[in-house]
């Protein structure tokens, strides 16, 4: 290389620092070269950043870790890459930070409880043997998407190996069964460029959707085994929920419950600007807790991204898209996957605190204008699509990515701008309440501010599963209904009842407030720590409500033939139905059943004695 070449190639890959301004940094000397969303390296102290403004005499970018100590002047390489995900074997089972460091190997490296500025370990294990069975031949024509081989991953998911993005061709090599690392090349494509090989190991940037042939109608729930979700306020595989609610309402309880209990094949959880103390909590509780649906370590399904908040704000961002990515890597394998994110109101923050540095014209409240675009290019990243590629000939793929996302509004107040601005691009939205919650109703998701946009959706696959009882002829989507309006009703009596007493009240109201704190009671609150009630399954859900919703119709026939309130009351199976969130397990759907006779014959039995008595 000559003197003027090297002096080339030094100019445009790297720049100095102009200026620093909290996490934000103005570097000179690349601005001709770099792109937005390229990566930057502060080279003294290995700091990384990303390009987020351009200039006709500078570039600025974002630091994703401390800028404490930098000095002006110092050296910035231009990495001439976006953010990008290291994908492939290793990531399950995995805790890293919000750029993809992972976080237990640093720390066995270093024995600290922090991590360190700088650091630069590989995000997935370069020398760590996965076993590769290979599933397509030589000469075989591939494409995008295409599965030319397995690893298994962890003992409950099957890592597939995809042909990547943008690559047709005829495959001329592939290894045998075997062990390899994610480095080692495992196949070679004849492509119209030449002949490119393969390893394992793929990179995609963040901030790109990865493509897909086309988007589905979701049919089918996104099971949570919370009632109150699975009944009033379902969400679909491949759909969107916000779920806002101020301090102590119970936001990362849900999102745990989710994480263990929900349909959902793979779980990335994403740890946005939470407390450390919380993260820290999150990491050793799901390291100890055991999958119930195949008993072997629930940490075999989930990808964990730590960012507390003493971590620099620019780094949210990147750990929101990134646990979407990495979602979306597993989707493309055909898995439903969900992504769960504690809390995008840090994430917004961020945005905020970025743009007041950046001197941008505010909108409401401090967020910056653009806070709706970057909010919904979140979550339209979710949804069930036909997958590129085929696993065997002639065979269509799908697979989905279902969208979580907490949010945190000061003192509760749900038309802050981030609550408000998301609840227009999801589908779902569980509201929980602080009074529910003060009084220790769990999961304290309000019936009467939430909504669910997805019954219509699911009805039919609802109805394949309900249960045939001839006394009443209802099925899922009808007992929501009844129950939605039960709620309501109740909740307008409530006024009423304030003022002449629930006892001067007509019986047939009577009977609705009664049904109304049957259903609030021993319906919608679920303990999530309870061996029994932390999970309701399908069957034991609509048999738990036909029964109740059978005390209302066979109530209601009562006191239309004369009889008093209290004689519905004084039933002796109330009690037992009161206790079967907690006392039935969801394989004694018979002891339900068992239920259901008793109340018929004391309904029978109470008929009779009024027949008695008036004859007397």
């Amino acid at each position: 290389m000559t003197k003027s070449n090297k002096t080339v190639y030094e100019k445009f890959n790297f720049g100095y620092i102009s200026s620093i301004n909290g996490t934000l940094i103005e570097i000179k000397g690349f601005e001709s070269q770099v792109r937005i969303h390229d990566l930057i390296r502060v080279s003294e102290q290995n700091i990384l950043g990303e390009v987020i403004q351009i200039y006709q005499d500078h570039a600025t970018a974002q630091c994703f870790e401390s800028t404490y100590n930098l000095k002006l002047g110092e050296k910035v390489i231009n990495l001439r890459e976006p953010l990008s995900m290291e994908l492939g074997p290793g990531l399950l089972g995995n805790v890293f930070d919000g750029i993809q460091r992972p976080v237990d190997i640093t720390f066995n490296n270093t024995h600290k409880g922090f991590l360190e500025r700088g650091n630069d370990l590989p995000s997935l294990s370069r020398i760590k043997k996965w076993h590769f069975k290979p599933k397509k031949e030589i000469n075989d024509i591939v494409s995008s998407g295409d599965i030319i081989g397995t690893v298994q991953e962890t003992l409950l998911i099957e890592h597939k190996i995809m042909i990547p993005i943008g690559i047709r061709g005829k495959l001329s090599f592939i290894a045998k069964e075997g062990d390899y690392t994610i480095k080692d090349e495992i196949f070679h494509v004849k492509t119209g460029k030449g002949e490119e090989s393969f390893t394992m190991l793929q990179k995609w940037p963040i901030t790109k959707s990865r493509p897909y042939k086309k988007r589905e109608t979701p049919i089918e729930p996104l099971i949570t085994g919370m009632r109150v979700i699975d009944l009033l306020f379902p969400i679909v595989k491949g759909g969107t929920v916000a779920v806002p609610g101020g301090f102590g309402t119970g936001k990362t309880v849900i999102q745990q419950s989710l994480a263990k209990w929900c349909n959902a094949d793979v779980i990335i959880f994403v740890g946005c600007g939470e407390r450390g103390n919380e993260i820290a909590d999150v990491l050793k509780q799901f390291t100890e807790i055991i999958d119930p649906k195949s008993g072997n370590p629930l940490l075999n399904r989930i990808v964990l991204i730590a960012n507390t908040s003493n971590m620099p704000v620019s780094a949210r961002e990147a750990s929101i898209f990134s646990g979407v990515t990495i979602g979306e890597y597993y989707r493309d394998m055909g898995y439903d996957v969900a992504v769960l994110a504690d809390s995008t109101s840090r994430w917004a923050e961020s945005l905020r605190e970025i743009s007041g540095l950046l001197e941008e014209m505010p909108a409401e409240e401090g967020y910056p204008a653009y806070l709706p675009s970057r909010i919904s290019s979140f979550y339209e990243r979710a949804g069930v699509v036909n997958l590129l590629g085929e696993e065997t000939m002639n065979k269509e793929r799908y697979g989905s990515l279902t969208i979580i996302g907490s949010v945190s509004p000061p003192s509760g107040d749900f038309s802050e701008p981030v609550t408000a601005t998301t609840k227009r691009f999801v589908q779902a939205f569980w509201a929980l309440d602080a009074s529910l919650a003060y009084s220790k109703h769990y999961p304290a998701i309000n019936w009467l501010n939430s909504y669910s946009n997805y019954p219509d959706y699911i009805a039919d696959w609802w109805s394949d599963r309900d249960i045939f009882w001839p006394e009443i002829n209802l099925d899922w989507y009808e007992c929501r209904n009844h129950v939605n309006n039960l709620l309501s009703q109740e909740n307008e009596l409530r006024n009423i009842m304030q003022l002449v007493g629930e006892e001067n009240l007509p019986e047939d109201q009577q009977l609705i407030l009664f049904i109304a704190k049957l259903i609030k009671e021993s319906y919608l609150i679920q303990n999530a720590f309870d061996d029994i009630d932390n999970f309701t399954d399908t069957k034991k859900l609509i048999g738990q409500i036909k029964l109740i919703l059978l005390l209302y119709k066979e109530g209601k026939e009562l006191l239309n033939s004369g009889y008093l309130i209290e004689d519905i009351k004084d039933l002796n199976v109330i009690n037992e139905i009161l206790r079967i969130s907690y006392s039935i397990s969801n394989d004694q759907f018979s002891r339900i059943e068992n239920l259901k006779k008793r109340l018929n014959n004391e309904i029978e039995s109470l008929k009779l004695s009024y027949g008695v008595s008036k004859e007397k």
